[in-house]
C-alpha cells in the first residue's frame, strides 16, 4: 500500500510543512517502486527531506 503524506509524521520529524510531506510519500513510494524495499524507501525518503529542510 503506499504511503500519503499523513504517514511522513510517523517516520521523520523534519517533514514539518505540507509540502515537505507530500515529497517524503514522493519519495518513499518511488522508492519502493523501484526496489521493493520498504526500510530502503523510508531511509531514501527521510534523507531528501533532511536535505530540503537544511537547504
Amino acid at each position: 500500500m503506499p504511503w500519503t503524506p499523513n504517514d511522513a509524521e510517523r517516520h521523520t520529524h523534519k517533514a514539518t510543512t505540507w509540502a515537505l510531506k507530500e515529497l517524503w510519500a514522493k519519495v518513499a513510494n518511488e522508492a519502493l517502486e523501484r526496489t521493493g524495499d520498504e526500510g530502503r524507501a523510508i531511509r531514501e525518503a527521510n534523507a531528501v527531506i533532511a536535505r530540503q529542510a537544511n537547504a
